[in-house]
């Protein structure tokens, strides 16, 4: 099995860079771990306070569970996946079964950030991109996928995602393996990550 993590901002890439890994290699062979599914559950919170909390700090993260879950893939294991709702900001009382493959990918903002995760993962990637195109991409999702205002969106980034970036995921940067500048619009690097998970594959038939 190989663990591969890929991280970096927010709107950076990172799902596209996936998506393309999983269209080259099959999706027969590929487990996908988003970081996003192990948010804490927050529905004890009131829905007022659950919107102002801060989704990229690292504390954020349920690490134990992650960690817990990639170790039983490890040995052979099913595991019961979170669902997260970025809506109700609440965890799912349903999960999704998940069965070990030859390749989990592990993605997420925060992933090289945490000592203890990065020891599992074989190979570790950063998806860069321009802080701009980040933004414009954050804007399009939110608006789409999040039912935000371009105001909450744009306060959002300027108090939370911006500050949070230079603090904690940026310099997670010097973990990486393999950097993909470009986000998902570099062909190259991508190719070149998905000739390395093709030769492990190979050669653990």
């Amino acid at each position: 099995m190989l663990i591969v993590g890929i991280a970096g901002g927010t709107g950076c890439g990172k799902t596209t860079v996936v998506n393309k890994l999983i269209a080259a290699l099959g999706a027969g062979q590929i487990v996908l771990m988003p970081q996003d599914s192990y948010y804490r559950d927050n529905s004890h919170l009131p829905l007022e306070e659950r919107q102002k909390l801060n989704f990229d700090h690292p504390d954020a993260i349920e690490w134990d569970l992650l960690i817990r879950h990639l170790n039983a893939l490890k040995e052979g294991k099913t595991i019961p996946q979170p669902i997260y709702s970025y809506l109700t900001c609440t965890r799912s009382d349903e999960t999704v079964e998940v069965r070990p493959k030859k390749v989990i990918l592990v993605e997420g903002i925060l992933i090289l950030t945490h000592p203890g995760l990065r020891k599992l993962l074989d190979i570790k990637v950063f998806v860069d991109a321009d802080p701009d195109d980040r933004l414009a991409r954050v804007i399009h999702r939110d608006l789409l996928e999040r039912d935000r205002s371009v105001e909450k969106v744009l306060e959002r980034y300027e108090n939370t995602v911006k500050p949070m970036h230079l603090e904690f995921i940026d310099p997670s940067k010097r973990y990486a393996d393999l950097i993909i500048p470009q986000g998902g619009q570099n062909k190259v690097g991508i190719r070149v990550l998905a000739s390395l998970i093709r030769e492990h594959i190979s050669n653990n038939r």
